[in-house]
């Protein structure tokens, strides 16, 4: 395992994290998902991400416990605030109230007294910056969180978060959390520039394209029974299922092979080829998946190797979420 620092916070990240979204406290048993997070630790994971959103707190209890096992010092704990919590008017958003009592339910969810990184989910455009960006200073002078960050954010709301809280004297968030992959590169053309700019790392979601990049999707019309694109899930990959995407990924799949790696593998390692960022977050629903995924922290891509990449799926894409 590689370890890279966020941004330019002091504290270091492992290159591969693990993510819990639709697979922990959901659609994957809590035996199974202890068992990921075990074998990940084993192997040198210690960035681990989860929202309070995901299956409505289920996924921080399940991840919570399974971290129980381990030195609380050894692993960077990640959660997120921001989608409703509930049906009240203020159950939702990134007011004040919002944050801090989100931050203290997730904080008895996760079974810890701190969160390393607290992050923003989306952007809020109902609730003034400045008083989302002062709940989390306050948070930090609080030592509930150690930093903050933020999610699927634009260019110029970092950018005016981060001169928010360097005016004031705040703490400033120290990361980014976009969806970022060979066939979603939005974030290349603004915040990946501000962001290395800024001192912020990017903790990017989504790698794998939902597993599209895996390389075993090969129709739309023939999809593996028991895949997420098959299942109750599927509905977040629609706009991956083109017939004409699925084709330049038969390509991408050709150069991981010619790379001597799995496509799972291509994928992760084009993702962390950006200095920008310091880890990609995989999903797991077996042991294996996170074996597969953590090997990618030792590949090294030539130039050659990623021209050949962008060879295999120009044209390709897929809209943002």
């Amino acid at each position: 395992m590689r370890y890279r620092r966020l941004g330019d916070a002091g504290v270091r990240l492992s290159v591969v994290g693990l993510g819990s979204w639709l697979t922990y406290g959901g659609s994957v048993a809590e035996a199974t998902a202890r068992r990921c997070i075990e074998r990940a630790a084993e192997m040198g994971v210690t960035f681990f991400d989860t929202a309070n959103v995901y299956g409505r707190g289920s996924a921080e209890e399940v991840v919570g416990r399974a971290l129980a096992a381990l030195p609380r010092d050894s692993y960077v704990l990640a959660t997120k605030v921001y989608f409703p919590m509930g049906e009240g008017p203020n159950d939702r958003g990134l007011s004040r109230k919002h944050v801090f009592e989100q931050c203290h339910r997730s904080l008895r969810r996760l079974g810890v007294e701190y969160i390393d990184l607290y992050q923003c989910h989306r952007w809020d455009e109902d609730t003034p910056l400045e008083e989302t960006c002062r709940a989390m200073d306050d948070l930090v002078r609080q030592g509930k969180i150690l930093y903050w960050g933020v999610s699927e954010w634009q260019a110029g709301q970092i950018r005016r978060a981060v001169e928010i809280c360097r005016e004031r004297g705040w703490a400033q968030p120290s990361s980014n959390q976009p969806e970022y992959n060979a066939l979603q590169r939005s974030i290349e053309d603004e915040v990946l520039p501000v962001t290395g700019e800024l001192g912020l790392g990017n903790v990017v979601w989504s790698p794998l394209a939902q597993g599209i990049l895996t390389g075993k999707y090969g129709s739309v019309d023939s999809l593996p029974p028991d895949s997420r694109a098959a299942g109750p899930q599927g509905g977040f990959m629609r706009r991956y299922l083109r017939p004409e995407l699925l084709e330049r990924v038969a390509l991408f799949r050709a150069v991981a092979d010619a790379a001597g790696c799995t496509p799972a593998q291509l994928a992760i390692a084009w993702c962390l080829r950006r200095p920008e960022v310091t880890s990609a977050i995989l999903g797991a629903t077996a042991e294996r998946h996170v074996e597969e995924g953590v090997a990618a922290a030792e590949l090294d891509l030539g130039p050659q190797i990623v021209d050949a990449v962008d060879r295999a799926l120009a044209g390709a894409s897929a809209p943002p979420v």
